[in-house]
């Protein structure tokens, strides 16, 4: 069986993560830099998000209209779908990924978690809250069934993932992760170094 390419979505597609993006203009930000710090330290990734999104209480659709003004995509990142026809992993949420999917012209499975844009504060529904045998957390390697495949990523949530994948592409937070626990992985730019890995491979 072919390894399927599965891709991180913010930071990973996107050329700036479009989550963090929201977080810093509509958000708390004295929170959201709070949280982040103290993720890996003893909070999960799902309280740290959790905690982050409920700063925010815009309305969804002035969220969804801002992140299309502003988030752009890694170059490649069409012609990777195209002929990759990868599967989207992602801790963010339907509701701000298939909007930019769609401005592109892209149809691609999202497996992502979904948002509850309450006025008092954004609340998250996780996709699955199972608890990973390897990493101790809720995270991205149970939604890939089981199945090969190949992972490329930029970021913590990406970590497990990427360590159950039979080939990594990996940037910024990620690679310097892996780097620490001496793993074997591709290092990528854009996605256009993917589409050339992966070409010369089949």
């Amino acid at each position: 069986m072919t390894p399927r390419l599965a891709l991180d979505w913010d930071g990973t597609c996107t050329e700036v993560d479009g989550l963090h993006m929201l977080l810093e203009r509509f958000g708390d930000r004295e929170v959201y830099e709070r949280m982040e710090g103290e993720l890996g330290t003893g909070l999960t990734l799902h309280e740290v998000i959790g905690t982050e999104m409920r700063t925010i209480t815009l309305p969804l659709g002035d969220a969804v209209a801002w992140l299309l003004e502003h988030v752009t995509l890694r170059a490649g990142f069409r012609e990777l779908a195209e002929r990759r026809h990868p599967v989207i992993v992602s801790s963010g949420f339907h509701e701000l990924i298939e909007p930019v999917l769609a401005r592109e012209g892209v149809e691609l499975e999202v497996r992502a978690n979904t948002i509850e844009a309450r006025p008092d504060g954004w609340l998250v529904r996780w996709r699955d809250e199972s608890i990973c045998e390897t990493c101790s957390e809720a995270c991205k390697r149970a939604v890939l069934d089981g199945a090969p495949y190949v992972y490329a990523g930029d970021g913590y949530s990406d970590r497990c993932a990427a360590l159950g994948a039979e080939r990594i592409f990996a940037r910024d937070g990620l690679a310097t992760w892996l780097d620490a626990q001496g793993a074997d992985y591709e290092r990528f730019d854009d996605l256009r170094d993917i589409e050339a890995a992966l070409a010369v491979s089949t």
